[in-house]
Parts: structure tokens; sequence; C-alpha cells
């Protein structure tokens, strides 16, 4: 190897190096959020962006909720809802909910509201470019909300790679309207900071842009 000085990376570093890995842009950032609510047996999702999604991205679903201990791993790295046991090739679902989480918040500053079906308390975490909070009660509808802030803001770099605020956008809806064809049953939205761009249900016709 010659005379390399090798040394272990802080955690921080590589979580961001990871995150690098999964969101490379904000439709990266909805895709994951998307696909963790469809598999969460969510009947409606909701997204909002402002900025195309640098400033704020929220993804609101009524599926069926996280209690305070899903919560809490949820957002911790190699943890997942995605392999019911240690076979890779059992995966019976789309999104790796304990890895889009982390990695999202190591570049960004994320808030996850969920509330369990059925029950009557709701809870928050808050995840800062890695670091997370407690597990706090919140007033919270049916079923789980992140909230991204700031993406890319510690790792200014990767903005630099970013398109234009209109086809950043464009590669959202594109994102959505291919998952609402792969889920004709569930109905999908977009919001930006102007107006709901669009909203529909493939299985019952309804569309609105």
């Amino acid at each position: 190897l010659g005379n390399m000085n090798l040394r272990r990376l802080p955690e921080g570093l590589v979580n961001r190096i990871a995150a690098g890995e999964v969101i490379e842009r904000p439709a990266a950032v909805v895709k994951e959020l998307v696909e963790n609510s469809i598999d969460a047996k969510s009947t409606r999702i909701d997204v909002a962006v402002s900025h195309s999604g640098k400033n704020f991205i929220s993804v609101s679903d009524n599926g069926e909720g996280m209690t305070p201990e899903e919560l809490e791993l949820a957002v911790d790295r190699h943890v997942t809802s995605k392999l019911l046991g240690e076979d890779l090739i059992d995966i019976r679902t789309l999104g790796f909910r304990g890895e889009a989480l982390p990695s999202i918040g190591s570049v960004a500053e994320v808030s996850i509201f969920s509330k369990v079906i059925g029950k009557s308390d709701g809870y928050v975490i808050e995840v800062n470019n890695g670091k997370k909070t407690k597990v706090r009660p919140a007033a919270v509808v049916q079923g789980t909300r992140v909230e991204v802030r700031d993406l890319f803001k510690k790792t200014p770099a990767r903005l630099k790679f970013l398109k234009t605020i209109r086809t950043e956008l464009d590669y959202i809806s594109n994102v959505i309207r291919r998952l609402a064809m792969a889920y004709p049953s569930i109905t999908f939205s977009l919001a930006d900071e102007n107006r709901r761009r669009f909203c529909y249900n493939m299985e019952h016709g309804n569309f609105l842009d």
C-alpha cells in the first residue's frame, strides 16, 4: 500500500458519504419517502416542496404510522422494515426505512411525525445533520409526515450539481407520476409554494394538473 496513512473516518463523515449514494437530488428524497409511505399501506400521499425541494420537502400519508420505539429505530442506520429475515432475496417492500431516513438526516434537517392507526397519541423525532433528538409527544393526525429542510446545506458542493428550480421540480413530478401509475389505488398529490400542481388517483381516473 505504500506510505499511505490509514485512518478511520468519523461517523458523521461516513454518514454523509453514504448519503451521497442515495440522496443525489431532491427527487431522490421524495422517492425514498413516498416509497416508505406506500409500504405503510397508505391510500393517500401528499407531497409539498419549496424551492424545488432544496428548502423544504414534506411527505404526508395516512398509513399505519410508527410507534415511539419504531420512530427512534427508523433514523438509525442499518435498521430496515424491508427484510423479514436474513434472506436478501426475500424482499417484499420498496423502502429501507432505516437506510433512507438516516441518509437524508445526514445532509438535512428532518422531522418525523407519526401516529399509529387506532392510537390517540402521536410522536415526533428530529434529526439535524446526523444527530437525533429524543422522541416526544406531538399533535399528529393518523399516519406519518416527514419534513426535510435545508437539503445539502452542510454539504454545499452537492448543490452545484443541481439543475434549475423548474428542472428539479420536473424530476420530482416524474417520480410521483411513475409511482402513481404503479400504484393506481393510491391518491397522490404534489404542491409547491405557488399552487397544487396535481392530484390524482389512476384507478378512479381523477386528474388535476
